[in-house]
């Protein structure tokens, strides 16, 4: 998908389709107009009818119309002082659904008819841009019979100033939709195909054709030799080998790094600690917090910011068998730090453990790893926000910051000194689970021990990173706030 910034006037330019954006009780703005003129009057007469009145979600798609040379969609915005970001991206995908199953291969618009007080033309930029290229995903891969791909392939943006800004904000918008689009597929992709093995061949992959990253992957005999007890007692039960991938990009000579460490448990059955039959299918997205680093990874790929980032990814898969782990086993992780493993379904912390000890090698400027962590997140917090827990308050408040620019939120939950003791263990430094109460916040206390030498941040996407129901499917959740933070990084060392 192209996206184009440009000065001319919109009913000026080029387009398969021109889109007119039509308020509450008809209203048109100053473009709408030039396009009504351009057109004949034919926006006017069909407002005239009745048939059309601008309330928010209607659209209607015209055949070609005077001097316009194309077609015509109208789309209805509704009152400017209902439209919030959620309802702004909607209206975005009601307009690329209504012309992607057409002939249509271009775009005009102008986003200055759509009033929205709180936001401005890049934010509008951005977020078009990404919820073009998610809308026109599509997961088919597996069936027998795919989909013809949309003929969509060009947008351009009409603004009335320097077009340099929303070009930026275009390409970022993009680049965070195709990383998002990664994630989704990544998480969508079943346990007997998206395999530890398979995701450190997607790295391989990714790092192809991209010079700014170094690529390392590590298997089961160097992990143990590195004194990974903990992420590979995980791994024992299952037959597939586990994975610890590692992807550095060098955007910003020898600067200190920024890390995510992402959650890659390819199926998680809970192990011995068994989970109930109804939705294990769903346990496939146990590693969509590794798929968002992968996610994230691309879009830097594709904007080649001035920052360095380290992106690893723990990839095991979690069955029962009689070699698994057991509850009541002791393991050791590679900090030398014991843990008493009281129930196998608590396992993303064992792996994530070990990881968090390995990237201090790295003298990490901020850590954030993600992870579908805790059930009790999803409790808490429901399907809107992301968990967040940090042990440095600065890094709490960008990444808050950051989603909220990014129309991915989260929030932070508190990391007191008082839930540690909820981890004691009678026969170990510690325990992998602190009980019912608090559990979200218990998991990260849990990680917080090996993260004590650098600034962390914990994002649980238990309740974001997909859904369930009529729409299951993965959301390509958290890259677009792992991409704004990132990028605010990058334009503070620049």
């Amino acid at each position: 998908m192209f996206f184009n910034a440009t000065t001319q006037a919109l009913s000026e330019v080029t387009a398969d389709c021109h889109i007119a954006f039509v308020a509450a009780d008809a209203t048109l703005g100053n473009n709408a107009q030039q396009l009504d003129k351009a057109s004949g009057d034919a926006i006017s007469r069909i407002l005239k009818l009745g048939d059309f009145s601008g309330k928010f979600g209607q659209t209607q798609l015209l055949p070609e119309a005077g001097e316009l040379k194309g077609r015509l969609l109208l789309v209805g915005t509704g009152k400017a002082e209902e439209l919030k970001e959620g309802k702004f991206r909607t209206l975005i995908k009601n307009i690329i659904s209504a012309v992607k199953d057409t002939k249509i291969k271009s775009l005009a618009l102008s986003l200055e008819d759509v009033e929205f007080k709180t936001r401005d033309l890049n934010w509008k930029a951005r977020q078009f841009a990404e919820s073009t290229v998610t809308t026109l995903y599509v997961f088919d891969q597996l069936k027998s019979k795919q989909a013809d791909p949309s003929a969509l392939s060009s947008i351009t943006l009409s603004i009335p100033g320097a077009e340099g800004a929303v070009q930026k904000a275009l390409d970022t918008g993009a680049a965070t939709g195709e990383g998002m689009n990664l994630t989704r597929t990544l998480g969508n992709l079943p346990g007997n195909i998206c395999t530890p093995v398979y995701l450190a061949q997607q790295a391989e992959e990714l790092a192809k054709d991209f010079d700014e990253l170094s690529l390392t992957i590590l298997d089961e005999n160097q992990m143990a030799e590195l004194g990974m007890g903990s992420l590979l007692s995980v791994a024992k039960g299952s037959v597939e080998a586990p994975r610890l991938v590692v992807m550095e990009y060098k955007g910003n000579g020898d600067a200190k790094p920024h890390v995510l460490v992402g959650k890659g448990v390819t199926f998680d059955s809970g192990g011995i600690s068994l989970k109930p039959g109804e939705g294990m299918d769903e346990m496939k997205y146990d590693m969509c917090g590794a798929a968002s680093v992968f996610g994230t990874m691309q879009m830097l790929k594709q904007l080649k910011p001035a920052i360095n980032v380290v992106g690893v990814v723990a990839a095991v898969e979690n069955m029962p068998a009689g070699n698994a782990s057991k509850p009541g086993d002791i393991v050791t992780t590679m900090s030398g730090k014991t843990v008493e493993i009281l129930n196998t379904d608590a396992e993303g912390r064992l792996v994530l453990c070990d990881a968090l000890t390995y990237i201090g090698k790295y003298n990490p400027e901020t850590v954030v790893d993600i992870a579908t962590l805790t059930g009790a997140c999803i409790i808490g917090l429901g399907h809107h926000a992301t968990g967040l827990l940090s042990n440095d308050d600065t890094l709490a408040a960008e990444l808050l910051s950051a989603g909220i620019d990014a129309s991915d939120k989260a929030w932070q939950m508190p990391l007191w000194t008082e839930y540690q003791q909820q981890l004691d263990s009678n026969f170990a430094d510690m325990a992998n689970i602190g009980g019912r109460p608090a559990g979200t916040i218990t998991a990260a206390c849990f990680l917080s021990r090996f993260t004590e030498d650098y600034r962390w941040a914990h994002l649980d996407i238990a309740g974001t990173a997909w859904h369930s129901g009529k729409e299951k499917g993965a959301t390509g959740r958290p890259v677009p706030l792992l991409t704004q933070y990132l990028l605010s990084k990058a334009d503070k060392a620049s």
